[in-house]
């Protein structure tokens, strides 16, 4: 039974990413297509973590919390991209004295 449910959710979560994935070709704003994004990466977590799950290993842990961590780096640098067009401003890095 368990197994049914996991084949179905992963199914649901292809769609998903299907779903954010026109967003992200079709979005009228680099926001949307920036949110998009970002959901495309929470779906795969969810992927990786049922695969885990349906395979019955603590392996794919590692993989999660990279992905975790670049997805919110990277939507972190977008998002600082689409409010100054810079993800790093010249001279941030030296101390105003």
């Amino acid at each position: 039974m368990i197994s049914v449910l996991l084949n179905i959710s992963l199914v649901i979560l292809a769609l998903a990413m299907l779903a954010c994935l026109y967003r992200l070709i079709q979005g009228p704003t680099r926001s949307d297509r920036i949110v998009a994004l970002d959901t495309i990466g929470i779906h795969l977590l969810a992927v990786i973590a049922v695969l885990g799950m349906q395979q019955r290993t603590e392996d794919y842990i590692d993989m999660v919390l990279v992905i975790g961590i670049l997805t919110f780096i990277g939507t972190a640098a977008l998002a600082r991209y689409i409010e100054r067009d810079a993800v790093i401003e010249p001279g941030g890095d030296k101390l105003d004295r």
